[in-house]
């Protein structure tokens, strides 16, 4: 995801701040081996900061006059260099990504006049009290500037206290709607619905040194995985060294690196968790399968946000 975001870049960015907190050694060790044109520099927060707090903490490589601040659990459609120009021509002290959502309710949604202009947003309004049906979409371009306003050395929402000082201090904060697509895959159902859009019109996508005798439709399958005969994988993802039992049925599901699904299991809508063992003739739905220990290091305040409706 991080290598798709790069790819999206404008040609004018040259360097990449990676803002790190879990895995910072796996992540860079992944970078060392893509060989990008781009400078990149892995950056690691002593602990999570959250948007305002890591861009903070990333102030001393910010020499340009403004930047982008990209969320990476994003799957957009966005143009950067698009978005870019509007900033520019605008004379925007920040501009953030929109997307229109039917289900305003879940999301804080903005108030933009029609020069694109933003004038507030609410949180999770009541569909008859929303002023919009757009959202933020994860993606932001903001002027230097803009760090004067983040306290360094602490967890910092950008959009609930960064955003409203600088819609009433300069009136130069503005919204880019784009169109096509766009996910946020912080959770198993929207990840699941990326990679179907990903797909394309592929009926499905393997990985090396696989031995596939079941039958996949509209699944995704890494490196080294085994799917025994009689099996099916339905609008299921499936990572390296997983292996999957005959006779299974497997619909609308992730199975984690090296799990075991045993013969004849049903699983519809889980999450089966790295290493974990599903028993054989199993019934399970809309569930997860996690036995083991949180891992070491990994931030407290994002257990369980990656399971849920």
């Amino acid at each position: 995801m991080i290598t798709y975001i790069l790819d999206s870049l404008p040609q004018e960015v040259d360097t990449v701040i990676l803002a790190v907190n879990y895995r910072r050694d796996q992540i860079q060790d992944y970078i060392d081996n893509l060989h990008l044109k781009q400078k990149i520099i892995v950056n690691q927060e002593p602990q999570p900061l959250g948007t305002g707090g890591a861009t903070k903490y990333a102030e001393q490589y910010l020499t340009s006059d403004r930047f982008f601040v990209l969320n990476a659990d994003i799957i957009a459609s966005i143009n950067l260099e698009h978005m870019l120009k509007n900033h520019i021509m605008k004379h925007a002290e920040a501009s953030i990504s929109l997307w229109p959502v039917e289900n305003v309710s879940e999301y804080g949604v903005v108030k933009i006049d029609d020069t694109g202009k933003i004038g507030y947003f609410v949180e999770k309004p009541r569909p008859q009290d929303a002023p919009s049906n757009l959202i933020n979409a994860g993606a932001y371009l903001l002027e230097h500037d803009v760090l004067d306003y983040i306290q360094p050395g602490r967890l910092i929402s950008m959009e609930k206290e960064i955003f409203p000082r600088i819609i009433q201090d300069t009136d130069r904060f503005y919204g880019y709607q784009f169109t096509g697509y766009w996910n946020d895959v912080g959770r198993i159902t929207s990840y699941l619905e990326v990679n179907q859009l990903l797909l394309k019109n592929r009926p499905y996508l393997t990985g090396a040194h696989c031995t596939i005798k079941g039958k996949l439709a509209a699944a995704v399958v890494g490196d080294h995985v085994t799917v025994n005969q009689g099996t099916t994988l339905d609008h299921a993802v499936v990572f390296n060294n997983a292996v999957i039992g005959a006779t299974c049925s497997i619909q609308r599901s992730v199975i984690g690196e090296g799990a075991r699904i045993g013969d004849g299991a049903i699983l519809e809508d889980v999450a089966v968790g790295d290493h974990e063992t599903v028993t054989a003739h199993s019934r399970l739905r809309n569930t997860v399968v996690w036995t083991q220990p949180i891992p070491t290091g990994y931030p407290q305040k994002q257990i369980g946000n990656v399971i849920g409706e």
